[in-house]
């Protein structure tokens, strides 16, 4: 936290490392929080860009209140669910009639190598309702509480505790008939 701050500060005042080090501390954690929201990894990656590009437009702005992470993990999960949105509104086949892309999200050069577990959780997630996913990620991956979660969701703590509840019994469910 006291890293983040200092880090903020300088990026204030114009530092391009200390930028850098932010889009390096958090990059793979953005970004697996983005492929699991996603399923899809150019638009993970295009989420993650978006980000730190409208990060650094508005650092001059900036007030860090909290978490650095929690605050840029808000951001890719609101940029992905307008992208979800922006995905349904040019769809013309219903969502029962396509198949669900799975992410084959690799990259050779310091990205970890997905094995076969990571494929069944993700095909798993990928059959939650997005809700669902989203509180399930968003508090494992995000590392985010129940109150901020229903802010974002604009719902109470009840309902996000409750979509968590629900999600990880579905996947346990899934998981388990595999």
């Amino acid at each position: 936290m006291l890293e983040d701050k200092l880090l903020v500060w300088k990026l204030k005042r114009g530092s391009k490392d200390a930028l850098c080090r932010i889009y390096e501390k958090y990059r793979d954690d953005l970004l697996r929080l983005a492929a699991g929201l996603l399923n899809q990894k150019s638009f993970a990656e295009d989420v993650v860009q978006d980000v730190f590009t409208d990060f650094t437009r508005s650092a001059g702005k900036f007030e860090l209140t909290g978490s650095l992470k929690g605050y840029l993990a808000v951001c890719v999960a609101n940029r992905a669910r307008n992208v979800i949105r922006s995905q349904q509104r040019r769809r013309t086949v219903s969502l029962d009639d396509g198949e669900t892309e799975i992410s084959d999200f690799q990259r050779p050069d310091k990205w970890i190598i997905y094995d076969e577990e990571f494929s069944r959780l993700n095909k798993a997630l990928a059959q939650l309702p997005y809700e669902q996913k989203e509180v399930v990620i968003l508090h494992i991956q995000g590392n985010m509480k129940f109150r901020d979660i229903a802010k974002l969701q604009e719902t109470s703590t009840k309902t996000a505790q409750s979509r968590y509840r629900y999600g990880i019994t579905k996947l346990r469910s899934i998981l388990d008939t595999d």
